[in-house]
């Protein structure tokens, strides 16, 4: 069984390479794991989440991770929310849509990106599910939910993908329209393990006053985690896109991580330099 899925993903890594995004080998790859993995439970045998990376459409490996985690947890609710999503193609949920069926929602507020993103989709429609809608907004603390309950999505969700540069903590903060399964978040790793977060500024916009001073540390943004009843389960290999998922889902089988183990990576532990510079400027401390 072991050489099986080895066998599976030297295939499927060649595949994501070449970008051969739509071929049916893909789809067929990616089914072959799912069951694979749901065995694996059925089994107690069950890889590491650190193990199950690979890219289609994400822009690092997230896109295996998810699959992973997925298929452990099933697909129950296949929608998903992406919140900073540019053109949703080299997206954390493009590959659920395409190859899984998924609907949902991207959010970004770039309007270059959101009719380049209507276009991709509009030229590879999927065969059996609705497009994704794309809503261009610039998102605040103060529309967040009024903006996804406008585009018709609310309660339960599969996934939750927030990725903008800046306010992360402070939308996952005031989001309460919808409770997703899992959500992925960008955190800010050069803050090593400070728990800090930037004060909330709803007209930030990238690379601000310096390139650094934006966001919540790792530790920061797992406490608001934990008091919104999800666990820290893992992270892309460069340690900066955080993945939760709700209490109460797969706990045996997903365990919890800490916030140490996903630092660990040379470029994590090079970035925590970037600190020193801006250490003394305004953050919040100890929120939770």
């Amino acid at each position: 069984m072991k050489q099986f899925v080895k066998s599976l993903l030297k295939n499927y890594f060649l595949i994501a390479k070449i970008r051969n995004r739509f071929y049916p080998s893909t789809q067929i790859t990616q089914r072959q794991l799912f069951h694979y993995y749901q065995e694996c439970k059925r089994n107690e045998c069950l890889p590491k989440l650190t193990d199950t990376g690979f890219r289609v459409f994400s822009q690092f490996e997230e896109d295996g991770k998810l699959l992973f985690i997925f298929s452990v947890i099933g697909m129950t609710n296949k929608t998903f929310v992406e919140i900073g999503a540019d053109d949703g193609i080299n997206s954390n949920c493009a590959n659920l849509h395409f190859n899984f069926g998924w609907h949902g929602l991207f959010i970004d507020g770039n309007p270059k990106a959101i009719k380049r993103g209507q276009r991709f989709y509009k030229k590879y429609p999927h065969s059996w599910n609705y497009a994704p809608i794309f809503k261009c907004e610039n998102v605040k603390r103060e529309n967040i939910n009024h903006i996804i309950e406008d585009a018709g999505f609310k309660g339960e969700t599969g996934l939750l993908s927030i990725d903008i540069d800046g306010n992360d903590y402070w939308i996952w903060d005031a989001l309460h329209i919808i409770s997703p399964q899992v959500v992925i978040i960008e955190t800010h790793n050069e803050f090593g393990y400070e728990d800090i977060v930037v004060p909330y500024d709803p007209d930030y916009s990238f690379p601000g006053e310096h390139p650094v001073y934006h966001g919540a540390s790792p530790v920061a943004m797992t406490k608001l985690a934990k008091q919104k009843g999800y666990r820290l389960v893992g992270s892309n290999q460069l340690g900066f896109n955080f993945i939760f998922i709700k209490n109460g889902i797969a706990e045996k089988e997903i365990p919890e991580v800490s916030v140490e183990s996903l630092l660990q990576h040379p470029s994590a532990i090079e970035g925590f330099r970037k600190f020193n510079e801006i250490r003394d400027w305004e953050y919040i401390r100890n929120r939770h």
